[in-house]
């Protein structure tokens, strides 16, 4: 961890690693657990002789600080990719492959333009695809190069460009899971600070090896897993996330045979493990040495990690393993874990809670879960009434502010969002905190987060919070089992105030009543909440916009419901309520 801290920058770290244990695995890229040819492996020496061809082809093609695209299937050809960025000391910019959908081609270009985007790396798998997307949205296929071909840069031409822990090592570019994506200016300095709070806060030792199947361009993948395991000289080994959607033991499998002490995954996929794995699936597997799973990157449920805990038991995993985390881009992606033990789990009054106020409670009186998320590692942390800067005392809920050495310097080309979230001042006069939009509150040393700012329900004075409405839609009703929904607020059509709106995805089966579930679903608000679905929106599987990682986009369900671009298998709507969305009712399909 010092080493690491010591380094002038990345392209050091990475060079002493290798100079240390060349003939060391760095990186695994695993197509199949279970097959040993499916395995592309990169050692220290082999990846710092990849990066210096990469980086003395990007210096002789590229200026420095040229923002460099990364679209990648293959991790062990990106992980030689972006540090061959580092190497010729241009700015690495993930991404995935250009998808078929268009919000997803359209994300994308927003950033090529945001970035400025000259040159774009990829591998031999991704270049038919990239290419022709790059003939269509840069007019020509000529920026795109081959990582992979040997004929292009020569290792032994390599010379250390002039960089420091200041300059920028990468384009971070947010989910989008609120507004339109912003790159995250990353410095070396900032993943090398972040990386050793990762390790300080989980106690991990030099053994532990990090693996996963978060994807590469995602920034729990790229600085959650793939840079640490790196980094910190104990190897990472990845999978495609595709295989894991496909087929969810395949991670189980993937700790198993690679002896995986560290992996993190957001709450939906440990619920995908729950529901869909079968033993038949686990036979063999030992997770025992599984010390550490981590969920982090959307609301963390109490009740899904005590489900994966009780699940997986039978095969080895402690109960102490499964713990939660908090982080974000902005501050290069860790800002707290549990560390080795069970995160802890408390129950809050709602009503309480509604009104900003943490109140704790028995297990059986009305409330909440919550789980907490470790204390923050590294970081000055604020808790602050997002509208008059005034810090909250203990036991309420605000703002969550970050100030320290992994926070970045702000956005991309971006001043007015910089000015916005980088340049906090509490009305006591400290300045420098980045408004992390998260609201949340510390409890004996806990750090508990609630919801989004931007998400949160304003209904006749209350503050609801969705992701709570949306799970106890699932909980209630077993047909939504394994999907996902967002509820967001649409303005009255008298102009009064806001209409709750509600779209789920449900996998309709023959004999599926969409009209009794409506009516039932809108019950469940009701009841629960104390408020009216003035919109219900059932939708087919795959509908509901999501960001890489799993976050519901309620802002993007919230456009395509007011543009009427929505086409649900069912619907109910209160017309004179509403003054949006589409006329008629949708009937069962």
């Amino acid at each position: 961890m010092d080493d690491l801290r010591r380094a002038a920058h990345l392209v050091e770290a990475l060079r002493t690693r290798a100079a240390a244990t060349p003939d060391r695995e760095a990186l695994l890229f695993v197509g199949d657990p279970d097959d040993d040819a499916s395995v592309h492996t990169l050692t220290y020496a082999g990846l710092d002789a990849e990066a210096r061809r990469i980086g003395s082809l990007l210096a002789a093609r590229c200026t420095p600080g040229e923002r460099i695209l990364l679209p990648f299937a293959s991790a062990t050809a990106f992980a030689a990719s972006f540090f061959g960025c580092l190497y010729a000391g241009a700015v690495a910019v993930p991404v995935p492959v250009p998808g078929q959908y268009r919000h997803q081609r359209q994300r994308l270009r927003s950033i090529v333009k945001n970035a400025g985007i000259r040159t774009v790396l990829t591998d031999t798998e991704s270049f038919p695809e990239v290419r022709d997307w790059a003939t269509e949205q840069l007019g020509t296929a000529d920026p795109v190069v081959v990582a992979e071909d040997r004929e292009l840069g020569d290792a032994d031409t390599w010379t250390e460009p002039e960089i420091d822990g200041g300059t920028v090592a990468l384009l971070q570019y947010t989910s989008g899971s609120t507004s339109e994506p912003k790159g995250v200016m990353v410095s070396h300095a900032n993943l090398q600070d972040n990386i050793a709070n990762l390790q300080g806060a989980f106690a991990l030792d030099p053994s532990t090896r990090y693996g996963g199947w978060i994807p590469v361009y995602h920034d729990m993948g790229l600085m959650g897993l793939l840079l640490p395991g790196i980094l910190l000289g104990n190897s990472a080994v990845l999978m495609s996330p595709t295989a894991f959607i496909r087929r969810p033991h395949q991670w189980l499998r993937l700790i198993h045979r690679y002896d995986i002490g560290f992996s993190a995954a957001p709450n939906f996929a440990y619920e995908l493990c729950v529901n869909r794995i079968t033993d038949a699936q686990t036979a063999g597997i030992d997770l025992s040495r599984w010390r550490f799973a981590c969920s982090g990157s959307e609301p963390v449920r109490a009740a899904t990690l005590r489900g994966f805990a009780e699940r997986f038991a039978g095969v080895g995993l402690r109960e102490d393993a499964v713990i939660a985390c908090y982080g974000l881009a902005e501050a290069t992606v860790f800002v707290s874990g549990t560390g080795p033990h069970r995160a802890p789990v408390t129950r809050v009054d709602t009503d309480r809670l509604e009104r900003h106020a943490f109140h704790p409670v028995g297990p059986d009186a009305p409330g909440r879960d919550l789980v907490g998320c470790g204390a923050v590692q590294g970081l000055d942390l604020r808790v602050v009434d997002p509208e008059s800067g005034r810090v909250r005392a203990p036991g309420e809920v605000g703002e969550l502010w970050l100030r320290g050495p992994s926070v970045s310097r702000g956005y991309w080309q971006n001043e007015v969002a910089t000015a916005a979230a980088f340049h906090g001042r509490t009305s006591d006069g400290e300045a420098g905190f980045l408004r992390t939009g998260d609201l949340g509150t510390v409890h004996d040393g806990e750090l508990y987060v609630t919801g989004r700012i931007k998400e949160t329900l304003v209904l006749r004075g209350r503050n609801l919070y969705p992701q709570d409405i949306e799970y106890e839609l699932r909980l209630q009703h077993p047909e939504l089992e394994g999907c996902v929904g967002a509820a967001f607020t649409v303005p009255l059509a008298d102009g009064s105030g806001e209409a709750l709106v509600v779209t789920h995805e449900i996998r309709a089966r023959r004999g599926t009543d969409l009209v009794a579930l409506t009516r039932g679903m809108r019950r469940t608000v009701s009841t629960e909440f104390g408020v009216h679905a003035a919109a219900l929106l059932l939708l087919r599987p795959g509908v509901v916009r999501r960001t890489t990682s799993g976050k519901i986009q309620r802002a993007a369900m919230r456009g395509l419901f007011l543009d009427g671009e929505l086409e649900p298998l069912h619907a109910h709507r209160d017309q004179d309520l509403l003054s949006t969305g589409a006329e008629d009712e949708a009937g069962a399909a």
